[in-house]
């Protein structure tokens, strides 16, 4: 049986669920690395400019990436027993899947992106950083959430209902990425733009949702941890 840290916190120990912080701190850079990469992107592929600093931010998301692995690993390989667990253990597997899947999310639009380069015409460059910058906040709005998630099993006194607007929050700000997603993707499957360009982009802006979705469903596993 789980126990609740008000017991956990009356031995000396460090809390596992510290380990999820600084697990999204890497995917958080990774989240910057990305924006940093798509507005080179726009600015250099297809222009005659080399964009040099497309690959090294890329590798600088891979980096962020395999820190993220390392610390998830840490996690789940170093939980104490049952009986010193804030919450199930099945849950802190689950947790770390969903907010490493972030990250992996991020990498594959990226190696879309980096499959040739596509000439993106204006009328889109703005709606894409648009698009970004939004799924950017879903990533951003989940840190509070666990900061506060951990503060309540930690039981510093924070309030259920104070967590849970945090969770709605995100859960409607992912609302508001897939309807961006889908009218993007109308816009650029409709667009006069070589088909390959359009398959190349719709792909990139897919992976990007699928950021927003997993950034959801950690926030979804977050609720269950605080549920009575």
């Amino acid at each position: 049986m789980a126990v609740r840290l008000p017991f956990f916190g009356l031995v000396s120990m460090r809390s596992p669920l510290r380990g999820f912080l600084e697990h999204y701190e890497q995917i958080a850079r990774g989240m910057r690395l990305i924006e940093e990469s798509m507005e080179c992107y726009i600015t250099g592929a297809g222009s005659g400019i080399v964009c040099k600093d497309f690959a090294l931010l890329r590798n600088e998301v891979d980096a962020a990436e395999e820190k993220a692995d390392q610390i998830k690993r840490y996690i789940r390989n170093h939980l104490p027993r049952n009986i010193f667990l804030p919450v199930e253990k099945h849950l802190f597997f689950s947790y770390t899947r969903h907010q490493d899947d972030i990250l992996n999310a991020g990498q594959d639009a990226m190696n879309w992106l980096a499959m040739r380069d596509v000439i993106i015409p204006e009328v889109f460059q703005r709606e894409l950083i648009f698009f970004l910058g939004e799924v950017s906040k879903s990533v951003q709005m989940l840190r509070p959430a666990i900061e506060h998630t951990i503060a309540w099993v930690e039981g510093e006194g924070v309030e259920r209902n104070f967590i849970k607007q945090y969770i709605r929050s995100l859960r409607a700000q992912h609302k508001k990425v897939t309807e961006s997603m889908h009218e993007l993707s109308s816009k650029l499957f409709c667009s006069d733009m070589d088909f390959k360009d359009i398959y190349q982009l719709i792909n990139f802006v897919e992976y990007m949702h699928k950021m927003s979705h997993s950034a959801e469903k950690s926030v979804d596993l977050l609720r269950v941890m605080i549920a009575k």
